[in-house]
């Protein structure tokens, strides 16, 4: 086994979903072994590879996949607005599972992939960093900041450091014109992931993913020590929502919010 490679063993969570799948081949960059989770099926093991599948709201199976992990990039769990009590057990249960682990087996670094949905109660004219006030938008915007909230305790108590990812909208490209301010690129997502694991200090860090798109509503100035700087623009897909005067709608929350369709999507009880 060849011993160039920066870690040992890097553990992705939510191996998959939607962005552990891009993450599934390029962390293996970074790791001479990459250890994949997720609670379904993630298909045969590949080169490289080790597969988990399990819970993270079970305890014991989630002290047994941070054996011998050396990091961890925590994507796993719902990412959407859903009832408070699946999300209580995959972003909040899970996540206090997951970072005891971390804690107990000496994983000094983190890369947790919270959202923009933590700030989503800010406007669409605001420009929001790190330091501002939490404002979520939903049940699922709450379980990121106690992600947030509980990174922050173990590194204060323990050390353990830990970056924030405020993810906003990764997709191949966006899918309406709220995206083109939240985009993501894969691309650079992964070099914001790389930045975050390399980076000799970065205690406990929160920076806001996104390309370098024209309109901005996140400041990541408490972040720059991580050096990260995108290569992509929303701008390569300004022709797909051409600019109308009827956005933002005076009355219509989900243009009004940054959060979008979230401010309204829940609660979802009848």
């Amino acid at each position: 086994m060849s011993n160039t490679k920066p870690f040992k063993r890097i553990l992705l969570t939510g191996a998959g979903g939607g962005l552990g799948t891009v993450l599934r081949e390029r962390a293996k960059a970074w790791a001479d072994i990459v250890r994949l989770n997720d609670v379904k099926d993630l298909g045969p093991t590949g080169e490289g590879e080790e597969i988990v599948i399990g819970d993270l709201g079970d305890r014991d199976k989630v002290m047994q996949m941070m054996d011998g992990v050396d990091a961890v990039l925590h994507f796993g769990g719902i990412s959407v607005e859903d009832k408070f009590e699946p999300i209580m057990n995959a972003n909040i249960l899970g996540l206090h599972h997951l970072y005891e682990a971390i804690h107990k087996c000496g994983v000094k670094r983190v890369i947790y992939a919270s959202s923009s949905h933590v700030v989503g109660y800010y406007k669409t004219t605001d420009l929001v960093d790190a330091n501002m006030p939490l404002r979520p938008d939903g049940f699922y915007g709450v379980s990121k900041a106690f992600g947030e909230a509980l990174s922050r305790y173990y590194y204060d108590r323990f050390g353990t450091e830990t970056v924030c990812l405020r993810i906003g909208s990764s997709f191949p490209e966006p899918k309406n014109p709220r995206m083109m301010v939240t985009y993501l690129a894969y691309d650079d997502l992964v070099e914001l992931i790389r930045c975050s694991l390399f980076t000799p200090r970065v205690g406990h860090t929160i920076t806001f993913g996104t390309s370098d798109n024209a309109t901005k509503w996140w400041d990541n100035k408490h972040a720059s020590h991580l050096g990260y700087v995108p290569k992509h623009s929303s701008a390569e897909f300004a022709g797909h929502f051409p600019d109308s005067a009827d956005y933002p709608a005076a009355e219509d929350k989900p243009t009004i919010y940054q959060g979008g369709p979230f401010v309204t999507a829940g609660p979802m009880y009848k």
